[in-house]
């Protein structure tokens, strides 16, 4: 079964009370309980890690044990090169997902260290982001185990 890793990083953790207007009400154990749920329908075994800390959140990728990650980097997307170095250590595909659109708020955050080695971004769309990586990876991984039977 492929393991996908969720790798939420600072402050997702007060998810549904911090900035509700841009992030909404849900609960970072709310959004987890609906990506276990999509995850089992399409065959996927996942484990979640948040952390408000870089180091920790690198520290967790080094262990390996998984297939690929879907990453929420949140803040230390536009300012971690450790992140950006230690997900492409450990050699497995990265979907990056964040539930606004970072592009569209302020200047600062149109730095993006994760876009263009992830095997894509799914910004703005909320929790329906996490689904979207999950069906991808859930996708890839049938292909690679089926040889990709491309017709």
């Amino acid at each position: 079964m492929t393991r996908v890793l969720v790798l939420q990083g600072p402050n997702l953790n007060l998810l549904g009370t911090r900035e509700p207007e841009i992030y909404g009400r849900e609960t970072l154990e709310e959004l987890h309980a609906a990506i276990a749920g999509w995850a089992a329908e399409s065959g996927l075994d996942v484990d979640f890690f948040q952390s408000n800390h870089e180091g920790s959140l690198i520290d967790r990728l080094h262990e390996r044990d998984f297939d690929a990650v879907i990453v929420n980097a949140g803040g230390l997307t536009h300012t971690s090169v450790s992140l950006r170095d230690a997900l492409l250590a450990v050699t497995r595909p990265f979907w990056e997902v964040h539930l606004s659109d970072p592009a569209t708020r302020e200047p600062f955050r149109q730095v993006n260290y994760l876009s263009d080695v992830a095997q894509a971004s799914i910004v703005g769309r909320g929790r329906t982001g996490y689904e979207l990586a999950l069906r991808a990876i859930a996708a890839r991984f049938a292909d690679a185990t089926s040889g990709g039977n491309d017709g």
